[in-house]
């Protein structure tokens, strides 16, 4: 009687790693934006309040508008401008990867498009893509250009 069961190749094991193995564990692309859509969506969700006052003194008056304006060129209250700077830096990239990302999310289940490929090339674009324009829009925010 022959052993049918045996398989000459050995087989990877796939096990759950342990906490201190996070730091050398590396993520595939579509794993970093998987996260990443996660914590942009909680970073415009915990900056909302801070959103409301743009939005807010942005449109009431002329007044208010140049409170909006001076709160990027001298600060507001005791934040100093470049951390309120930083701050719309922060939601531009929320939004912006969260929006990509989105998009990626809705292309791939509207299209069935799910190999391994796919996935790692359009969450680079996606990835590269929310980086540029963050750079661009930050760029424009500090006063580079």
């Amino acid at each position: 009687m022959t052993d049918t069961t045996k398989n000459p190749a050995a087989r990877p094991v796939y096990r759950n790693i342990h906490i201190s193995q996070i730091v050398s564990y590396r993520l595939p692309p579509a794993g970093i934006v998987s996260i990443l859509h996660r914590v942009s969506g909680l970073l415009m969700f915990l900056l909302l309040p801070f959103i409301i006052w743009m939005f807010d003194n942005s449109l009431s008056s002329e007044i208010s508008y140049d409170a909006f304006t001076n709160a990027f060129v001298a600060g507001l209250g005791f934040v100093p401008a470049w951390f309120v700077k930083l701050t719309a830096l922060g939601l531009i990239w929320a939004y912006l990867h969260h929006a990509i990302a989105g998009v990626r999310h809705l292309w791939m289940d509207a299209t069935h498009s799910v190999t391994k490929e796919l996935g790692h090339s359009s969450a680079v674009v996606t990835l590269a893509s929310s980086l540029l324009l963050t750079a661009l829009l930050g760029a424009k925010l500090f006063g580079l250009y």
